[in-house]
């Protein structure tokens, strides 16, 4: 019978076995070894001397942090969605080969973390950035000692406290002046920021978004899409358009139309469903050239800037029970 903590249990030939692993397969997986002794105790005193061992071995992977960063990389692209990958390599070139990659993997220290911090720190990057790069560099060390059998030096590193940074939002009136403003002469830059107003929805979501998606008659909007700029990893400072699945579950949803919007609606809606909502026609929008032309029009009314995220925290609150509902509707398929 097995103890706690002991993988030990008693033969039908009446001896023990107890079982250990030993490193992985090629494949990931754990790779176990037994040993047997004729008593309990005996296999239990074998077991602590290997698994002491084991707690003091140190391997050597023998590889430099920009090798196992590259072979991480290969791995995670057949593994993540592209954008994940680009947000990742991006990273990885940009930040973690140029500060840690002709280091051995074994050369890496806590200290060396904490220094790199320190330099980002006075380079004016945020605490957030900063933690995401050392998660990007965590995940990469772990990769290394699951897959390459040696101890994994920054297991124990603490992230950078992260910011809390209260969003300045539009009050009341700076409200009413931006609805003024997408109400007169309204365009189809003007409804794409409205509808995105009155339904919460992302930059990414709203350039994704064709006249298919709504539907009048339910008064309801689908969000199944997202536009992304990424980088592509083998060409300098070249990146491209891409439509890809939310990254959540959650984020596809069913967002209701209110009831004031539908004439509005109405009024741009083309004759082809298959176009999109942002450009009128076939061609996928940039949600950089959203994000700038909604600056150009807070700049050309006078209202300070905010982000076009911050559209989202404008959503009025008490359509959010009904949104969650049709969500889990909608992902439930009841």
């Amino acid at each position: 019978m097995s103890k706690k903590g002991l993988n030990i249990y008693r033969r039908k030939d009446g001896r023990y076995e107890g079982r250990y692993q030993d490193g992985f397969k090629s494949d990931g997986k754990a790779k176990y070894r037994s040993i047997y002794g004729k008593t309990y105790t005996e296999v239990k005193e074998k077991l602590l001397k290997i698994k002491a061992k084991v707690i003091t071995h140190t391997a050597e992977s023998g590889l430099t942090v920009k090798e196992l960063f590259l072979e991480w990389l290969s791995a995670k692209q057949t593994q993540t969605k592209a954008s994940t990958y680009a947000n990742y390599a991006f990273k990885a070139e940009k930040h973690l080969i140029p500060a840690f990659g002709g280091l051995k993997i074994e050369s890496l220290s806590p200290n060396k973390v904490y220094d790199f911090i320190m330099e980002k720190r006075s380079k004016g990057l945020s605490n957030k950035y900063i933690s995401d790069l050392i998660i990007v560099l965590k995940n990469m060390t772990r990769y290394a000692a699951k897959v390459h059998h040696c101890i994994n030096p920054i297991a124990d590193v603490e992230l950078p406290k992260k910011e809390k940074h209260e969003l300045e939002l539009y009050n009341k009136n700076e409200q009413n002046r931006l609805k003024t403003a997408l109400l007169t002469n309204m365009d189809l830059t003007k409804f794409s920021i409205f509808l995105a107003f009155y339904t919460g929805i992302r930059v990414g979501e709203l350039c994704s978004l064709k006249w298919s998606d709504i539907d009048l008659n339910a008064k309801t909007i689908r969000i199944e899409r997202i536009v992304q700029r990424i980088r592509i990893s083998d060409r300098a400072k070249k990146t491209q358009l891409i439509i890809s699945s939310p990254k959540s579950k959650t984020s596809k949803r069913i967002i209701p139309i209110p009831e004031f919007l539908i004439k509005i609606i109405k009024a741009f809606e083309p004759s082809n469903p298959d176009k999109f909502v942002v450009t009128g026609n076939s061609k996928l929008p940039d949600p950089r050239t959203m994000q700038y032309r909604f600056k150009s029009l807070l700049k050309k009314i006078g209202l300070r800037k905010i982000n076009f995220h911050s559209l989202r925290h404008l959503y009025p609150t008490k359509r959010t029970a009904l949104t969650n509902y049709l969500t889990f509707v909608y992902n439930n398929g009841t």
